[in-house]
């Protein structure tokens, strides 16, 4: 008798068959499932499973591995086990699978007359399956369509290589027969997970709670029961993100000084381990959260940061960026490794409700580290900068400031002298920054102008500058609550 699997009618060019009625295995084929998932979508898949082996060579077929197996990365361990070949069979039946799989032979076309409800069978060839069905049906060619007259197709079998999940097989030498245990091992992508940070900040107070949650998401065809599950939190992959040096300002990056303290955390090599505390089923196309951090009180505080990139003006003022300023530190803040994912900070309204007010991604950051994270821009904060003036002075007006005087990150005033020059012509900019503040409350914006050459000279400045680097210089500007104050600054330069 032949097996008949029945199939819904399709649109021409996207063919929507139903699930074929096929009965799938309640229980997984898995064994005691171990997983080790990593920042960077890839996951360690251990499976140990209880298997019945003759003695010598003979197939073994594990189901339920991942949809997404590296097969290159397989490995089979087990007492005088040996391996001689492994397939995988990732073409999995499904309804355009089965169409594609009949091309060239018969099926029965089944349509109901909707009036009357009356069938009509026939026996039709499958030609082609190429953005719609075309099948023959006698002497005539069809396509199945969606016409309004309901159809379905029954197929006679089910083709050997189409598997209900993923399959893999592995012929294997065994010195002795019998029923014994064996450990599949392999790499997937599609396992993943990032950290998600909630904090409430408490501005008046400068104190911030932060919750930490470990988001986990399987995409990997395949759910995995009853898992122990550990996350190794460091960068095995290449690290992305980009800043653009241009208007409107960039946010800063967000660790400002990394840390020198060591986590109370498992180790592995150069990573930090997390693991779960209980088994849990991670369930294909899931996101699953787990807490691992949580702080009450920490030290945190808002500041506004703007950075003013070379000969930069702007034709209207500017929104600062906010920072939320805060240590990852053991004694001064939240005591732990942060790995890299989304901070999202709240704060509450007068009503006392909490508000979203932005967030920021962040790397991972040492235990110790100071943290600043550019949550948004400020409604009341602004910052115009404006290039006054720029024009050519000779070398002996650049020799007039040849010894300069510069301010470190200590405070402390340095001098120094440059060699001799052949260039003859250089530039003396002058540039203005205006800085507004609208908010009821006086604040402290640091200002940075970035893009400067190893020998800038800044000949006159009305705020005393602190050099962060070889290109870039920071003034900590106090404006007053409702008012506004505006830096000027001299910068002789060779371009």
């Amino acid at each position: 008798m032949r097996t008949m699997i029945l199939l819904c009618s399709a649109l021409v060019g996207a063919p929507l068959f139903a699930q074929a009625a096929v009965p799938l295995p309640s229980q997984t084929a898995q064994g005691d499932v171990a997983v080790t998932i990593y920042n960077n979508n890839r996951a360690l898949i251990e499976d140990k499973r209880l298997i019945d082996l003759p003695r010598g060579r003979s197939r073994q077929e594990f189901r339920d591995v991942s949809a997404q197996i590296e097969p290159a990365t397989v490995t089979l361990s087990g007492r005088g086990i040996g391996i001689v070949e492994q397939n995988f069979d990732f073409d999995l039946l499904s309804p355009s699978a089965l169409m594609q799989k009949a091309v060239g032979q018969e099926v029965t076309l089944v349509r109901t007359n909707p009036g009357t409800g009356a069938e009509t069978r026939e026996r039709a060839r499958i030609l082609a399956v190429n953005g719609g069905v075309v099948m023959q049906i006698g002497d005539r060619i069809e396509v199945l369509r969606d016409d309004g007259i309901p159809a379905r197709v029954i197929f006679d079998r089910v083709p050997p290589t189409l598997r209900p999940r993923p399959t893999l097989s592995i012929t294997v030498d065994a010195a002795n027969g019998g029923r014994q245990p064996v450990s599949l091992t392999y790499l997937t992508p599609g396992l993943g997970w990032a950290a998600d940070y909630v904090a409430l900040f408490d501005e008046g107070n400068g104190r911030m709670d932060v919750q930490g949650w470990i988001t986990l998401t399987n995409n990997s065809g395949t759910p995995y029961v009853n898992a122990s599950t550990m996350l190794v939190a460091g960068s095995v992959g290449s690290a992305r993100g980009d800043y653009n040096e241009y208007s409107p300002p960039p946010p800063p990056p967000p660790l400002r000084r990394a840390g020198t303290e060591t986590a109370a955390r498992e180790r592995l090599a150069d990573f930090y381990l997390y693991p779960l505390p209980e088994r849990t089923t991670i369930a294909d196309k899931q996101t699953k959260q787990v807490s691992f951090l949580d702080v009450k009180g920490a030290p945190a505080s808002r500041g506004y940061e703007y950075r003013n990139g070379w000969l930069q003006t702007a034709d209207q003022p500017v929104s600062a960026n906010s920072i939320l300023r805060f240590s990852s530190s053991r004694e001064q803040g939240l005591g732990d490794a942060l790995p890299a994912g989304t901070v999202r900070v709240y704060q509450r309204d007068a009503r006392g409700n909490p508000q979203f007010v932005g967030e920021h991604r962040i790397g991972h950051t040492p235990m110790g580290s100071d943290i600043g994270l550019a949550t948004g821009q400020a409604f009341d904060i602004k910052v115009r900068p404006i290039v006054d003036s720029r024009e050519t002075i000779t070398e002996e007006q650049w020799k007039t400031t040849e010894r300069f005087r510069i301010r470190n990150s200590l405070g402390q005033s340095v001098s120094g002298e440059r060699d001799s020059l052949t260039q003859k012509t250089f530039y003396r900019t002058r540039m203005r920054y205006i800085v507004t503040n609208a908010s009821p409350r006086a604040v402290t914006v640091d200002l940075t102008q970035s893009g400067l050459s190893w020998d800038t000279r800044i000949s006159q400045e009305s705020l005393p500058s602190e050099k962060l680097s070889a290109d870039q210089v920071r003034w900590r500007v106090p404006v007053p609550a409702n008012a506004e104050t505006v830096v000027t600054a001299t910068f002789d330069t060779r371009y």
